[in-house]
């Protein structure tokens, strides 16, 4: 009796024809992907004459300027607005990671109290949202309105992310935990020096899920805050893309002490590339932990 040694069809060795499409398919992908931010961060960079001779997007690069960030940053409410988004984006995420590992954690547990039912209860937020009016209703009752925690409260723990990172602690094995519960280790211990310390991946995947987030919030701010000057950078962007203002307090004409100002479309490419840099600076860093941290936990659990 032969035995077969012949592997099956997915697990076959490709062909060079294979590899050489292969490779063709993903350098197209690649560049499709890279050649317009590289046309956004080119246009921001360009001068009048540049943006006016390329009709629109530059390609070729030809007079570089770096006008439309000095204007970006010349009135100072762009730069107060960078740094309300840096601390709510680190205050949110911080608090959101915080409550999910805690609460997927103690959802994790077979014994712990009630975790059927107030599983349910999450996964139903998660199906049936309130919707906007009700939840006007109680952050004013609860004396947010205008306050930065308006941004970060309403939205501080995604269902999603918690049944993820819940299915990934149910894949940790029970004995790893029992040695360490028969050793007298407390739960938070167990949490804290065994369990995250296996759990980097989804960690880091699902923080920087609430990072983007809370990055790009900006209909809670549009909905719940009033004073202008506490307005994140996702809206105070939009006040010059999608209305025209100034973002140059007192601006009232095409100069700024006597310099012509870069046109309208660098300056506009020049906010998609303010708001595009914390994530491409963070995402190589996650980008790793995304296979292991979010797809096994969530098809074993």
């Amino acid at each position: 009796m032969t035995v077969s040694t012949a592997r099956p069809l997915w697990d076959e060795r490709p062909s060079t024809a294979g590899r050489l499409v292969k490779g063709v398919i993903l350098t197209l992908i690649v560049v499709s992907v890279l050649f317009p931010i590289y046309m956004v961060v080119l246009t921001s960079l360009s001068s009048q004459e540049a943006v006016t001779r390329a009709g629109g997007l530059v390609t070729f690069p030809g007079e570089l300027s770096l006008g439309a960030y000095r204007e970006l940053f010349s009135g100072g409410v762009v730069t107060r607005a960078v740094l309300i988004s840096l601390g709510v984006t680190a205050t949110g995420t911080a608090i959101s990671l915080t409550v999910t590992v805690l609460a997927a954690y103690g959802l994790s547990r077979p014994g712990s109290l009630l975790h059927r039912p107030l599983l349910f209860l999450i996964l139903a937020t998660y199906l049936f949202g309130p919707g906007m009016i009700p939840n006007y209703l109680l952050v004013s009752s609860l004396g947010l309105i205008d306050s930065y925690w308006s941004l970060i409260l309403p939205s501080a723990v995604a269902a999603f992310n918690l049944v993820v990172m819940r299915a990934f602690f149910m894949n940790i094995p029970g004995e790893v935990t029992d040695s360490a519960r028969v050793d007298g280790a407390g739960e938070f211990r167990i949490l804290w020096r065994i369990v995250l310390p296996m759990s980097k991946g989804v960690v880091a995947v699902i923080g920087m899920f609430y990072a983007v987030g809370y990055w790009n919030s900006f209909f809670n701010a549009v909905l719940y805050l009033n004073d202008n000057a506490k307005w994140p950078l996702q809206v105070v962007l939009r006040q010059y893309v999608l209305q025209g203002q100034s973002l140059v307090v007192g601006q009232t004409s095409d100069t700024i002490a006597g310099e012509t100002l870069p046109p309208s479309l660098a300056i506009q490419m020049a906010i998609v590339v303010l708001a595009l840099i914390p994530v491409l600076f963070v995402y190589p860093f996650v980008q790793r932990h995304f296979t292991k941290g979010v797809i096994i936990g969530a098809v074993k659990g």
